[in-house]
């Protein structure tokens, strides 16, 4: 029997549908153990022993072993403008002029683009340590806003890259009418978005019945997707849309929605409402462990204890936040209430969860003009502290449980020790090591329901997607 980290102590008895993995090393939820053996069942973690020895036939595992985590946010396609909007064109520049440039490019793609885009995303994700995104999908239609004979025709599309590819997903296909608090008529830029309760409802009802028919006859494997509701944000949907969604889905999925990511959405919140972003959402929707706010980047001390109280995680996406001039998150006084938060990569300029998390806390010391601002009395090595926090909030909000225990699904990663600050670390500084003195990717292998899908940082599909990904940077941006 596991004890409550999920460690078995008594030797596991070989089964005959059942693979195994032995590391010496591996940071399992009480901390860093040696010598332990992984059974894997129909993709989960069926039996953990540390300080044993490996059974015959057992796959080494050459390096520390660490979980994986899930991307929070992700929109796919915007990995294709990455390093595009870097040019200085208006003293004024900020989110909105940049939001410009995207609608620009949203006009170009074609649902086969995107799924080239995709492809490539996810297998830079998988090389990065994540095994699980959360696709906060919007780009529904064509480029003249008229649906696809298939509605879910672009749906289909990203979850046939994470298929390929190996990475799992959570599909948040995304509610968007208007363009501006009080119902506000979309624009031209926006057509591709734009979904009405009624045919936003039936989009969700097709996706449901085909994942769940897929899960049933297997054709996504070890069932590693997952299918949630998503308001683009406040500005762009109702109070009465969102009552309505919520009462003809809420099952207790996830529900993701960006969020106060600008001080313009707040004050255009204000006039609106008299309330602050989250304060309406609160107040008039109410917020439970099911939410998954996005950016939240702007917050007052009510708000932040609200989201604490509430249960619900903070979607943090630092590279893409910092990119776009959006601010920094209060990340400290939600440390201090008690609150979650996970990590996504978002327009994707960076697909790096080390560089996430030290931007994170590197924003909250550049504001504090203070170090060591993010950890807890019971975990102050502050990159055990980053990670466990991106785990746990990650598993929340895109409706997963990874995590090295037994139960979870097996997706885990293999740290590369030739880097000699990895070589000569001893296990309890390791991850700082990692996360805030490695600046090149130093994972080398990542199995996902436990069948590799990176060896030696590298993945099958990889050339060929690359190829095909770069003549899709041509078309677009060419």
């Amino acid at each position: 029997m596991a004890n409550q980290q999920g460690i078995v102590k008594d030797t596991p008895t070989t089964l005959s549908d059942s693979t195994f993995l032995f590391a010496e090393q591996a940071w399992l939820p009480n901390g860093w153990q040696r010598d332990v053996l992984f059974e894997i069942v129909e993709g989960h973690f069926a039996q953990i022993t540390a300080n044993t020895t490996p059974v015959d036939g057992a796959q080494h595992l050459q390096g520390p072993v660490l979980p994986t985590l899930a991307n929070v946010h992700s929109h796919a396609f915007q990995r294709v403008m990455a390093g595009m909007a870097e040019v200085s064109l208006n003293p004024d520049d900020s989110f909105w002029s940049w939001r410009d440039l995207m609608y620009k490019v949203v006009g170009r793609l074609s649902p086969q683009q995107v799924h080239v885009i995709a492809t490539q995303l996810y297998i830079d994700m998988l090389k990065a340590g994540y095994t699980q995104v959360g696709e906060f999908h919007y780009l529904h239609h064509d480029p003249s806003g008229k649906p696809y004979r298939n509605p879910a025709e672009i749906a289909h599309q990203l979850l046939h890259a994470a298929d390929r590819t190996g990475i799992g997903m959570t599909l948040l296909p995304a509610l968007y009418s208007y363009a501006g608090f009080g119902g506000q008529a979309p624009h031209q830029g926006q057509a591709r978005f734009i979904h009405s309760s009624d045919s936003y409802l039936q989009l969700q009802q097709q996706l449901a019945r085909e994942l769940k028919g897929a899960a049933l006859t297997g054709t996504h494997t070890h069932n590693r997707h997952r299918l949630g509701i998503c308001f683009h944000s406040l500005r762009a949907v109702s109070q009465i849309q969102i009552q309505e969604v919520l009462a003809a889905l809420d099952h207790g999925q996830p529900i993701h929605i960006h969020i106060a990511e600008q001080q313009k959405e707040v004050t255009d919140c204000l006039n609106w409402s008299q309330q602050r972003p989250v304060e309406w959402l609160h107040n008039h929707i109410g917020l439970n462990e099911h939410w998954c706010l996005i950016h939240a980047t702007h917050l007052n001390h009510n708000e932040v204890q609200m989201i604490a109280d509430s249960g619900a995680v903070v979607g943090l996406c630092p590279t893409t936040e910092a990119n776009l001039g959006d601010g920094i998150f209060p990340g400290v006084a939600l440390t201090q209430a008690g609150g979650r938060w996970g990590i996504g990569s978002d327009s994707h300029v960076c697909l790096s969860a080390t560089e996430e998390l030290r931007q994170l806390e590197y924003s909250q010391r550049l504001r504090d003009q203070q170090r060591n601002r993010l950890y807890s009395q019971s975990q102050n090595y502050v990159g055990d502290y980053l990670y466990t926090q991106a785990l746990n909030g990650g598993n929340q909000a895109c409706g997963i449980q990874l995590g090295l225990a037994v139960g979870c699904r097996a997706d885990l990663m293999v740290l590369n020790t030739t880097h000699p600050l990895l070589m000569a670390s001893q296990t309890p500084d390791l991850i700082n090591r990692w996360l805030f003195a490695c600046h090149e990717n130093q994972i080398k292998d990542v199995f996902v329901a436990g069948k590799q899908c990176i060896q030696d940082g590298h993945h099958a599909l990889e050339a060929h997607s690359c190829r095909q990904f770069a003549d899709v940077l041509k078309q677009v941006t060419g």
